[in-house]
């Protein structure tokens, strides 16, 4: 059996923090996530279009076995800077390897484009991000607030708004699946001429207002977005475990876990967008052999988790500049 957890988001995940900083003028933030403990950690990315940092780290062929946090910001490739802030947060706090006598923090990082969310565009010599990631370290709990928050603050999906949306799910074993996204996507999570989200047959405890059935449409009937728009969107995932996962196994849940992009959006990993996909394992669940098998059925659940992560972030949206939310367009309450 399965169910949500008490926050039905990432940090339901035991070791998982999360903490979101915006600003409303420049329509734009930055959502840091925090393992208490160092964790196991690997990416696939698919995008066309990706805007990372420190993402070659995570190849099972090199040396770093671990990361200190994880950076998801807007800003385009501006926001990059804030890893450099959750570094030296984390520095300052004692939290990093240590080599040779010095701490050094490992946090990779992936940045959304968000300029056509209509924020002002005069802080370019002097980007906020790398301050905003410092205060969203300092803020990070185990409470999320979804849709218009941290990273996604500034996204837009397809026609609609977008946002930051987070899903968990729990096994009767105890083993623990999350899922965090900033859904800034060139397809439409929803199906075309409807209010139902690609991600609907996934959802768990009316999160998406309780879906009704997904109509059938035709390959034609494809949405596409505001026309001139190729080129600024990305959706960016975060999928955690408790499980000790090897760096190989956490590579392989990343890799299924891409599949949830596919289930909540149409199209996807397009040319124009930056899909990036990140797998922690905090190995706080020692004591459950992952087997192939094992890593299979979690994999699943992630993929799961993360495409209703993603309807979630589109779900809760507020409406902004010329971006209706899902609720606005639809009428929804």
């Amino acid at each position: 059996m399965i169910a949500v957890g008490q926050h039905n988001a990432i940090t339901d995940v035991d070791g998982i923090r999360v903490g979101n900083v915006h600003d409303h003028r420049i329509r734009s933030g930055v959502t840091v996530l925090l393992p208490d403990q160092p964790c196991v950690a690997a990416a696939d990315i698919r995008g066309g279009a990706p805007g990372t940092r420190e993402t070659d780290l995570l190849d099972t062929a090199n040396t770093v076995e671990t990361i200190h946090g994880l950076v998801f910001s807007g800003g385009t490739a501006f926001g990059l800077d804030a890893a450099s802030g959750a570094i030296s947060w984390l520095a300052g706090q004692g939290r990093g390897a240590e080599v040779r006598g010095v701490i050094v923090p490992i946090v990779p990082a992936a940045i959304i484009f968000d300029p056509p969310a209509g924020g002002a565009q005069d802080w370019h010599q002097s980007p906020p991000h790398r301050a905003m990631a410092i205060e969203a370290c300092g803020a990070a709990s185990t409470r999320i607030e979804q849709g218009n928050v941290g990273a996604g603050m500034g996204a837009t999906a397809g026609t609609l708004k977008g946002g930051l949306g987070s899903a968990s799910v729990i096994r009767d074993d105890g083993i623990q699946v999350g899922a965090l996204a900033i859904a800034n996507p060139f397809g439409s999570t929803v199906a075309p001429n409807s209010s139902v989200f690609w991600a609907a047959p996934y959802e768990l405890a009316g999160e998406l207002g309780g879906q009704l059935a997904l109509p059938v449409m035709a390959s034609e009937d494809v949405p596409y977005p505001i026309p001139g728009m190729e080129g600024a969107n990305t959706t960016l995932v975060a999928v955690a475990t408790n499980l000790a996962l090897t760096r190989g196994q956490a590579k392989r849940l990343a890799i299924m876990a891409q599949d949830g992009l596919a289930r909540a959006i149409r199209p996807v990993h397009s040319p124009f967008d930056g899909d990036s996909v990140f797998a922690l394992a905090t190995g706080t669940l020692k004591d459950i052999e992952v087997t192939p098998m094992l890593l299979a059925d979690v994999g699943l659940l992630a993929a799961d988790a993360a495409a209703r992560a993603i309807a979630k972030g589109v779900y809760h949206a507020e409406s902004l500049g010329d971006f209706p939310s899902y609720k606005d367009q639809f009428g929804i309450s």
